[in-house]
């Protein structure tokens, strides 16, 4: 039998788009029970400049203070996904959640030292997605983490697209973007209670 998690997706700078809503679908379609937390209060953007606006006007902090009000009821053994923004808030969230079960970030990643932890818990897995040269992408921040988390899986793909996986943006990468989404379900499905 194929057990099932919780997963929380958190949207990139661009808000929760329907990219983001198909992909919470298709998880639901695989048995996961998923929650969507809108950080942008309805708001979405067709730009990443648009969206980085608004995320710079809500700040840091308050992006934080709204995950962490988004998952109060949610299972603390969840999983947690996050897109371009998006995965600060999946790696924070899995790093210090206790019970966390691991994080799917596409399209970033923080070195440890930005989420004020010295190392990162040995017992959350963490898998990454990006492009190998995404300007958006902190590559150091990518290496760093390929060293020092004991399990990971980084993928990387051709190419200099951020948004890759969203079928609804110019950037979109269709193969690479499959690709993603098998890797991803294979590893929540690994990871599922």
């Amino acid at each position: 039998m194929l057990l099932m998690s919780h997963i929380v997706v958190f949207h990139s700078a661009l808000g929760l788009r329907p990219a983001i809503t198909r992909f919470a679908d298709r998880l639901r379609a695989a048995g996961h029970t998923v929650t969507t937390p809108d950080l942008y209060d309805g708001e979405v953007f067709d730009t990443l400049e648009q969206g980085v606006a608004k995320r710079d006007a809500l700040g840091i902090g308050e992006l934080i203070r709204r995950a962490l009000v988004a998952v109060e009821k949610v299972p603390s053994d969840a999983l947690y996904v996050g897109f371009s923004m998006g995965t600060g808030a999946a790696q924070l969230l899995a790093a210090t959640r206790p019970g966390a079960r691991g994080a799917v970030l596409l399209h970033g990643a923080l070195p440890i030292e930005a989420l004020e932890l010295d190392a990162w818990p040995a017992s959350v897995p963490l898998q990454i997605h990006v492009t190998t040269e995404d300007p958006w992408v902190d590559a150091s921040a990518v290496e760093q983490l390929a060293a020092r988390v004991p399990t990971i899986e980084v993928h990387r793909y051709v190419g200099e697209q951020h948004l890759f996986t969203d079928e609804g943006s110019p950037e979109h990468l269709p193969d690479a973007a499959r690709a993603a989404e098998r890797e991803t379900l294979r590893f929540l499905a690994q990871h599922a209670l």
